[in-house]
This record gives C-alpha cells, structure tokens and sequence, in this order.
C-alpha cells in the first residue's frame, strides 16, 4: 500500500472562455473533490494563465511523486505520449474519439456507458467509475413554477430548435436559454419541463454524450425531464419513469405529451436517486481509486507489463486461429 498520496496535477488546456463547457466545469469539480484527499493543482498546456503552472515548465521537474490526469478527449493522445515517462491517469468523458491508452496509463470514467466503452477497448487496464457531481444548489425549493417550458440552445437538435419550439411557442411560455446564466439552479426550480435533445450534435462530433449534467440537474430541481437518451445520459434517465424520451415519432406527439406534463405535478424523485451524483459520494469513491490508482504505480515502478495487448495484429490472428480450428474440426 503506498504510505503518502502522490500529487495529482489537472491537465487543462485552459480555463478562459475560449475553453468553456460541461467538461471543463466538470473537471474543475472534481479538482475541488481531490483536494479534500490529496495535493492537487491545475496545469494548462495550450495557454499560459496567470497563478497557473504551464505544462511545458512542469515537466523539467522532478515528477516521480505526482500523477497527471488527462481528460481532454482531443488532446489525450498527444498528451499521453508526451507523459510516457511519468505518471498519468485518463478521466475519460465522452467516448469514441478513436485513440487508445497503454495499460500502464488508469482509467476514471464519469458514466457506466464509458465504462463499458473502455471496458471493451482497454481490457488490460485499470478502469473504476467515478460520476461527474450534481452540486448541492441543485435541488428543489418548491417555488412557483411561472417557466411551462425550458431550453437551452447549445447542443440541442434542429428539430428542438426549429419544429418543436415554434410549436410550443403557440401553446405555452417557453424560456430559450442561448447565454451564460448565472444561476441555472435558480431558473431550474421555476420551470415545469426541461428540454435536452443532444443526440444529433453529438453524432456530428462522432464522439458519445459523457454524462450530460443538466438534464440530472433539472430533475433534481423537480422538472420534469424530455430528453434523448444518447451515451452517459443511459445511466441514469430512464424514460417513463423519471424522464420522457423526445424527439419520439412526430411533433404532434411530442407536443401532446409535454403540454399533458405541464398541467400535472412532476412525480418526486427520491434522494436515494440523486445520492449517488452527490460530493460525500463521490469523494468517497474517489479516495478509494486514488489508493489504488498510487499502489498500482508503486507496482509499475519496479515491474513490466505481461499481458499481450489486444492490438489488431493480435485480433486478426486469433480469428485467424479460429477460422483454423473450426477447419481442423470439421475434417476429424
């Protein structure tokens, strides 16, 4: 067991607007969450930022202590074989971006459906489950409810944005949501139904939904959720339950079911549910994987890797193997 926490240090490529999103906020999370357990520190590679340490400096230290954690999909490849001499660990998000990791580089993904992902495409490494945190802000405060329908115009489909809304815009008050807001908790407790259709923006970036934070946040705040049910948000949303599915068949059905959802009270989601998103949770599970996430790069130190990649070579020639088998059976 390893005596002292190595420091983990958060690889961003900045933390400016012109890198603003979910990710970026989700990271910034879980850094919070870390330092509770261990040192911890942010280091951007892209751009230099004032009061934060840069990549390039970094790495003329001495780095046997420290642990990089790598996240950003599109830069993981590139970074990873800049850290192949040191310590890293991948907290994977979305998935599908093509790249794979060595053995010797751990992965922490935010949902089940990335763990699966992984599971399949790194099955030799060290791979644990750690959900993204839905703040304690997020919950509901019973106010009058004066939003019929929420949207938040980034990621959302054509189909949202150009069929659906003009639609509902007859019906109902819609609130379109296209800037930062300041509290989106606040506005969340007004509103009856949130809209999230994101499965289309992430077909053309080719890469999965990683966790999809606001549709868990608006359910926690007491919405009730239409919404695509694409990657990470799998886990957790389960149509008919505790969210409705949208985009489902035609316009007219959509419209029906989420007029019908706003003249009735959203069914009460139980804190059991939400539990599992919250920090106490989340820390807890993650001083688990930091314990065994140091062990293993005790382990690494003084032993190599002896288990075969699964590589391409190595899947063509065990169909190759396969085909040979069945071939050797069937002239017995």
């Amino acid at each position: 067991m390893a005596a002292v926490m190595r420091s983990l240090y958060f690889l961003l490529p900045g933390t400016g607007k012109r890198f603003a999103c979910g990710g970026l906020w989700a990271e910034l999370k879980a850094f919070e969450l870390a330092k509770q357990i261990c040192p911890a520190e942010i280091v951007t590679y892209r751009q230099r930022e004032q009061n934060t340490r840069f990549l390039d400096d970094v790495l003329q230290e001495d780095l046997k202590d420290v642990i990089f954690v790598m996240s950003w999909g599109f830069d993981v490849a590139k970074l990873a074989k800049r850290l192949k001499k040191h310590n890293a660990i991948y907290h994977a998000h979305s998935a599908g971006y093509g790249f794979t990791v060595p053995s010797n580089v751990p992965i922490v993904t935010v949902s089940r459906n990335t763990l699966g992902y992984w599971g399949q495409r790194a099955p030799h490494s060290l791979i644990y489950y750690l959900p993204n945190q839905i703040s304690d802000e997020f919950s509901n405060q019973n106010l009058n409810r004066d939003i019929d329908v929420l949207i938040h115009t980034r990621k959302s489909s054509e189909y949202l944005l150009n069929q659906l809304i003009p639609t509902l815009q007859k019906r109902c008050k819609v609130e379109i949501i296209n800037t930062h807001v300041d509290s989106l908790a606040a506005v969340f407790n007004r509103t009856k139904v949130y809209l999230y259709d994101s499965a289309e923006y992430w077909a053309q970036q080719r890469v999965s939904e990683g966790f999809g934070l606001q549709p868990m946040e608006a359910i926690a705040c007491g919405c009730q959720v239409f919404s695509s049910v694409n990657g990470g948000l799998s886990d957790y949303l389960d149509p008919g339950f505790n969210c409705y599915k949208i985009a489902a068949y035609s316009t007219e059905f959509d419209v029906q079911r989420i007029l019908s959802a706003i003249e009735r009270p959203a069914p009460v989601i139980p804190e059991s549910f939400l539990a599992e998103y919250r920090g106490q949770n989340i820390l807890d599970r993650l001083a688990v994987i930091l314990r065994e996430v140091n062990e293993f790069f005790d382990h690494k130190q003084t032993h190599p890797a002896t288990i075969e990649p699964l590589t391409r070579s190595r899947l063509a020639k065990l169909a190759l193997q396969r085909i040979i088998a069945k071939i050797q059976k069937k002239l017995q």
